[in-house]
């Protein structure tokens, strides 16, 4: 079944901000490292035939585009998406150093070609600092990134992953982030990652975190039992433990309409680790698909 694409805006914070945006469609990007085995042109074909409005490249160390080729591939995968009418708004990068030339380029570029967000490298908390140690280092990198992202014209988006990073408890995130503008550092909320991390308590931490929100991921989870312990394991949206309808009512409620990455980290053959899957693909499509008609269909439905 091939979803029907939407017709929404580029997904700017502005657009977001306003009421009558949030019941527009959404704008959803797939997450290249699921469809790392294909070139720049069929990768773009499959995911325009899913779709899909965009790809949220991964532009960092073993990604679709390498950083030191950043100046010849990036413009190479751009100009094959828009062939397939995808629109370029978002990268995942390994961007940390407002200092580093090589990162630097990497802004230039993708913002020169149309980009409007990227996401930045980690910050993990180790034995060598305290966590408020962390907690306040974190505000000179953001504070650095927002006046290089705003010399680029481009927006960082930090996301919130499970385990021992920063931004994990999206208190400290909070923290980070606090008196910055979202226009050109903000927030890449995971839903998933919030609800690892966060249990039940996840709302608390989403309506802290809303107001600098500038993109989303959006993926799926349940807890498994594996060689005697528990770990969390991906799912195909709805088949797990996120209440995506309680998710979407706040998400409108609190009027955010941005741009969003879609992770498949489920069973795809291995196409979910970057690998070539073991499956057909047309099989790693129909899988992918479903997430996109899920998404769409529920944000229809849901009311705030």
């Amino acid at each position: 079944m091939k979803a029907s694409k939407s017709s929404s805006e580029s997904g700017s914070l502005e657009a977001s901000t306003n009421k009558n945006s949030t019941f527009k469609p959404l704008n959803l990007s797939l997450f290249s490292k699921h469809l790392k085995y294909l070139d720049y042109k069929d990768m773009s074909e499959a995911v325009s035939e899913m779709g899909f409005d965009g790809i949220d490249l991964t532009v960092r160390p073993n990604g679709h585009v390498l950083l030191e080729r950043v100046q010849d591939d990036l413009p190479r995968v751009t100009e094959a998406m828009q062939s397939f009418n995808l629109k370029p708004n978002m990268i995942c990068s390994n961007v940390m150093d407002a200092n580093n030339p090589e990162h630097v380029k990497v802004l230039e570029v993708a913002s020169a070609l149309g980009y409007k967000y990227y996401r930045p490298d980690l910050l993990k908390y180790t034995e060598d600092q305290t966590v408020l140690e962390v907690v306040e280092n974190a505000k000179t990198y953001f504070k650095d990134l927002e006046q290089l992202n705003k010399k680029c014209g481009i927006s960082g988006s930090y996301i919130n992953l499970p385990g021992h990073f920063y931004g994990s408890a999206l208190w400290d995130l909070h923290s980070g982030l606090n008196g910055l503008s979202p226009k050109h550092i903000g927030s890449q909320y995971d839903i998933a990652h919030a609800a690892i991390d966060g249990g039940t308590n996840w709302e608390i931490g989403f309506k802290l975190i809303a107001p600098y929100i500038n993109t989303l991921v959006i993926k799926d989870f349940i807890w498994s039992k594996k060689g005697g312990s528990w770990t969390f394991e991906y799912t195909p949206l709805g088949e797990g433990m996120v209440d995506f309808k309680r998710y979407f009512s706040l998400l409108k409620a609190h009027q955010i309409n941005v741009p969003i990455s879609i992770h498949t980290e489920y069973d795809l053959g291995g196409a979910e680790k970057g690998e070539k899957p073991t499956i057909p693909n047309k099989e790693v499509f129909k899988r992918i698909n479903k997430d996109v008609v899920f998404v769409r269909q529920l944000w229809e439905e849901v009311n705030q």
